[in-house]
Formats: C-alpha cells, structure tokens, sequence
C-alpha cells in the first residue's frame, strides 16, 4: 500500500496528515479553515485518495500558516508514499467545467518543482477565506513533493467554482499521473533511470 504519514509541529501549526493513494476516496478532515476543508474533501474524492488531516494553527492570525504548511504536509506525503516513483504512469491532466468555470490541470510526478499557476480569480475572499492562498498551497505542495504542475483557468466568473474546479481538475490529474502502469510496473518511469 503506498501511504504515507507526516506529523509536523511548528510554533504556528501542529500537523497530522496520513495519504494513501490506492484508496477509496475517503476522508477525516479538520484543517481548522472550512472553506480548505471542503476542498480538501473534494481532492480525496476524485483522487480516490483517503486522507487523513488534523490542524492546530494560529488562525487567529489568519489561515495563511495553516494553508501553507497542509501544502508542505500533503507534498512530503505524496513524496514518501510515491518511493522511488517505479511503475507510475508519471503524466496526468484533466480539463474539468465547474459550472461556469472551466479549469486544466497537468501533472508530470518529474522529482522537480515547478508551479506554473494562471487561477485569476474575480474575489479576495470566498467567505472568510483568503483567495490569494490557494497558490500558496500549489506552492508548499508542488515543492514538497517534487511536481511540475500546471493550473490554467480556461474560463469562469464564480470564484467559488474556479477554486473548486482548481482542486477537483488536479486530484484527477494525479490520480491519472501516480496510477501503476501495468506494463511497466517494474520500470523508473525516466530515460536517466530516476526521477529526482
């Protein structure tokens, strides 16, 4: 089974966070920010990812510690459950409408950290949360995890639907990108033999 589980304690936050990829889609989610922990319930579900998360963070400050260092938590644990990466079929991407909104995600699990990020969105806030930091957790986690990841918006006017299309458009990318090819199931999906 290729999970993995990540405790990260720091004067601002105090993290649990387990991820099993070869999972069903569930999910136990208290991050401390709602509107995070929607998206997050919505990430486990069209990943077929279960995921596991508990959050102590100086929200009274703001939710910007609490988003960004989920972001470094859930990239360190895709990172460890992914090992040496043998067998994945490495690439995904996913066109996804949300109402509205239309979103393309693309996933390459390349070892290299790059977030190429074009998610404008109409609002600074949905509700009480900061729009602004939703690229800070692609960031945290394309960085911890080792992901060229692409988000584009195609088209949208709701905020709401061009975040949630965001987070529903990637988790099926990756699930695509982290899925064992069968015919090659023993094999480093990279000419140099490593993805790092």
């Amino acid at each position: 089974m290729r999970s993995a589980t990540i405790s990260r304690k720091t004067a601002e936050t105090d993290i649990e966070l387990t991820l099993n990829l070869d999972g069903t889609g569930e999910s136990d989610i208290s991050s401390g920010v709602g509107f995070l922990d929607h998206m997050l319930t919505l990430f486990a579900r069209h990943g077929r990812f279960d995921l596991t998360l508990s959050c102590v963070g100086d929200t009274v400050v703001d939710d910007h510690h609490s988003v960004e260092d989920i972001g470094i938590c859930l990239g360190r644990a895709l990172s460890e459950a992914l090992g040496d990466k043998r067998g994945i079929c490495r690439y995904g991407d996913t066109t996804l409408p949300m109402d509205e909104a239309l979103i393309l995600t693309a996933v390459d699990v390349s070892g290299r950290s790059v977030l190429c990020f074009d998610l404008d969105v109409p609002t600074q806030k949905v509700g009480s949360f900061d729009t602004e930091l939703v690229e800070e957790f692609f960031i945290a986690l394309a960085s911890n995890a080792g992901l060229t990841l692409h988000i584009r918006k195609l088209a949208g006017r709701n905020t709401h639907h061009i975040i949630e299309g965001c987070f529903k458009s990637f988790a099926r990318s990756l699930r695509k990108a982290v899925a064992i090819d069968p015919a090659f199931a023993d094999e480093v999906p990279s000419t140099k033999g490593v993805l790092a």
